[in-house]
């Protein structure tokens, strides 16, 4: 089944970002990936707790992004990391029963399942304000991608309604939304 997973960006809201994270776990997304890349650890780890409890209360998957140590210590099984903090931590992940890593080649989605990755992230594959600049990798990448690994593959990257049926097409295992569910 094609998954929908909602990545966190509360740059993004214009309102209560805790309200809109209460707004996304209410529609049945698969998970919430918790990437708020400018907090340091202390303070992402506040925000993590309350976000972690809404997502209790809709029985959404909560993933915390990048800090290892706050996922630990809040007990939570599941972790999304870039592949070089992947690379220099994988001695120490046995405490978690899922881990993403994003990957933005066919060579890194291998080297992801390799070292021990659940599933990937595989971006940006079409435009997006969050890589301005930079060309999307399209859905021939992410097709080339998912054909390399035996694990789930989801796109991230300008992904919105318009464009799912085309990434449905490429055998991923869903998608991952920031700015559709950020800022509505």
């Amino acid at each position: 089944m094609f998954k929908i997973v909602a990545v966190t960006n509360r740059k993004l809201c214009e309102g209560d970002f805790l309200k809109q994270i209460e707004k996304v776990a209410s529609e049945n997304v698969a998970a919430i990936i918790l990437r708020e890349k400018d907090l340091q650890e202390e303070e992402y780890g506040k925000l993590a707790e309350s976000v972690i409890a809404i997502c209790d209360r809709y029985s959404v998957t909560c993933i915390l992004h990048t800090y290892l140590k706050t996922a630990e210590e809040l007990g939570q099984s599941a972790i999304h990391l870039p592949l070089p903090v992947l690379r220099e931590n994988k001695e120490n992940l046995k405490v978690f029963q899922t881990i993403g890593v994003s990957i933005h080649s066919v060579e890194e989605a291998m080297e992801a399942q390799e070292l021990g990755a659940a599933y990937v992230t595989a971006g940006h594959v079409f435009a997006t304000d969050c890589k301005k600049g930079l060309l999307p990798r399209g859905t021939a990448f992410l097709e080339e991608v998912v054909k390399s690994v035996k694990i789930p593959v989801f796109a991230i990257g300008g992904v919105n309604a318009d464009n799912i049926e085309e990434i449905k097409r490429t055998g991923a295992a869903g998608c991952c939304i920031m700015s559709g569910f950020m800022k509505k």
